[in-house]
């Protein structure tokens, strides 16, 4: 993919969108792959993820007495009140937004690869996520102990993509889908089903 993700980002919400635009009242109820949250939880967190800026974000996060998690649980709050119906078409309302919270832009991207399959997977969609794009949040989460501590969940194992070319780490190996390798290494457990060899029980075990 090229450097500048975006293009990549916006396919990637107008395919969520899609895709959720026949859900049932139900459905919207069902608990995602991120503890605690529905999949309407999911959507409002990427909605307010979307149209956050760093000004705003601190602001919010001065306002939260400086707890990420209480910050993040009152946007879901927020975006979602209207219901699903209103919320879905706040999603779309940002589906070609470029603001973002501080931090690499490699966060936003991951974004929109993990979050939608925290919805995908319990509804039983299926998606083909871009493999480069994969690739590239594989190698920026491999390094990164920023709030999911992907760095040290997969510290002392070899993780090896089978349907692209990446490998990292050394040690009892994990083999699989590069996107369900993404997954179980930002703490998806759901994601090691897909998985195989001898470090995928140490990988459970974080």
């Amino acid at each position: 993919m090229s450097n500048d993700p975006w293009p990549v980002i916006h396919a990637e919400r107008q395919a969520l969108a899609d895709d959720l635009a026949g859900l049932t009242d139900e459905q919207w109820k069902t608990p995602s792959l991120c503890g605690g949250w529905t999949v309407l939880d999911v959507v409002g967190h990427m909605v307010a993820t979307a149209r956050m800026t760093p000004p705003r974000f601190f602001g919010r996060f001065l306002g939260s007495g400086f707890n990420f998690d209480k910050m993040t649980a009152k946007d879901v709050a927020a975006e979602t009140s209207g219901g699903p119906a209103a919320t879905l078409a706040a999603f779309r309302d940002t589906i070609s937004r470029t603001t973002s919270p501080p931090g690499p832009i490699d966060a936003m991207l991951g974004e929109v690869l993990i979050h939608p399959d925290d919805i995908r997977r319990p509804l039983g969609i299926a998606h083909d996520y871009p493999s480069d794009a994969v690739v590239r949040v594989l190698d920026f989460f491999k390094k990164s102990n920023l709030i999911i501590g992907a760095k040290k969940r997969i510290d002392g194992l070899e993780l090896k993509a089978t349907d692209a070319n990446w490998t990292h780490g050394a040690g009892p190996r994990v083999s699989g889908p590069a996107h369900s390798l993404l997954m179980a290494m930002t703490g998806r457990k759901e994601a090691l089903s897909d998985l195989s060899g001898d470090g995928v029980e140490t990988l459970r075990s974080r």
